[in-house]
């Protein structure tokens, strides 16, 4: 995290500037981003960083009492929880843990830091602040965070630490705060965001999920999100009970999901400073043999939604994890299966494509 470095932070004084962090925390937040990351990390001001005109969605329903109230309700579903479409009905705040493995009102976090992977209207001179949550409800056989989603390995956070995170990443010029995987950590994060707003923070909010949300939990979510950024990972329903744990409804499930964000926030589109503040950004990564479908996704995308949607379009498929297990996963994609994506959506009219993708394919 370079900034911490050019400001001369000894460690005792970044745990002091965080808050009342757990040393593994504080730890992740310090060394989590890699030698990259450090050297293309710029101290950003804070107004330049946040947008001068932006405004976050969050903060009327803050001072109304609303965000308070609606992560309250959220938490009061924990008692039987059905935050995601498993829909396990576990009391996570006995202790009991559903498909996904996460806790109940504590969180496991693995990492928090400027990120310089993510898109680039996300990422801009200060980084996209990124918050790696860990646990999933999906468990794909070819995760390649498996260590994060599937093992849970990080350390336990307090709600007023995740405030805290968010209000540093904030400090240091992040141009947002991106929650990775936040589907069964959703009435912590708005407990966080509301804490977090009372203290100054004023960052649009990402919500990085895999897509497979309970349209009733992203409703609950209006208003608060400022940036969706969803996957639309598969067309077909048995490919994802295939390779997803039995998440057969998959398809249907994150439709509805995305055509909801996209009511709430509409097409992004970049500021003048080129920074997008508010918007729907989809996610899809093509993978071997058309598994996911990626062509039917495209025409999908191009007939229920704006043609400007934006869509990045992602060749970095690895096999990891249990992919081996699948000889259809056990490759990287070739050119010309990406290529044939990347057609198809400009044939279905899609203007906003991100195809930077193109750089990870072996040439």
């Amino acid at each position: 995290m370079a900034s911490l470095f050019h400001e001369g932070l000894t460690r005792r004084e970044f745990f002091k500037a965080v808050g009342r962090l757990s040393l593994p925390i504080g730890l992740s937040l310090l060394l989590g981003c890699s030698n990259d990351d450090r050297r293309k990390t710029t101290t950003v001001k804070r107004s330049d960083a946040i947008g001068h005109n932006f405004k976050p969605s969050y903060l009327s329903l803050h001072r109304s009492g609303e965000l308070k109230d609606r992560a309250d309700k959220l938490w009061k579903i924990m008692e039987k929880c059905r935050l995601c479409p498993r829909e396990c009905g576990v009391n996570r705040l006995k202790g009991m843990k559903g498909f996904c493995r996460a806790p109940g009102d504590q969180l496991v976090i693995s990492a928090a830091h400027p990120h310089f992977g993510e898109e680039r209207p996300l990422v801009g001179k200060g980084g996209s602040g990124t918050i790696f949550l860990t646990h999933c409800n999906l468990r794909c056989v070819f995760c390649q965070n498996w260590e994060i989603s599937q093992l849970g390995r990080g350390s336990e956070a307090t709600i007023d630490e995740l405030s805290s995170m968010m209000l540093y990443l904030q400090k240091i010029g992040c141009h947002n705060i991106n929650l990775v995987t936040p589907t069964h950590y959703s009435p912590h994060i708005l407990k966080a965001i509301d804490i977090a707003a009372e203290k100054g923070l004023r960052l649009p909010i990402v919500y990085n999920t895999s897509g497979w949300e309970r349209l009733e939990i992203i409703k609950v979510l209006d208003g608060i999100v400022d940036i969706y950024l969803p996957d639309f990972k598969y067309w077909d329903g048995e490919m994802a009970a295939k390779y997803s744990s039995g998440a057969k409804n998959y398809p249907e499930v994150t439709k509805r999901a995305i055509l909801e964000m996209n009511r709430q926030v509409g097409v992004a589109k970049p500021a003048q400073d080129g920074i997008i503040y508010r918007g729907l950004m989809i996610r899809h990564l093509v993978m071997p043999n058309n598994i996911a479908g990626s062509e039917k996704i495209m025409e999908w995308i191009a007939e229920e939604l704006p043609k400007d949607t934006y869509v990045n379009i992602m060749a970095q498929y690895n096999p990891c994890y249990k992919a081996f297990d699948y000889p259809e996963l056990s490759r990287r994609i070739t050119r010309e299966e990406y290529i044939k994506v990347v057609n198809r959506a400009r044939e279905s009219g899609l203007t906003n494509l991100d195809i930077q993708g193109y750089w990870w394919i072996r040439r």
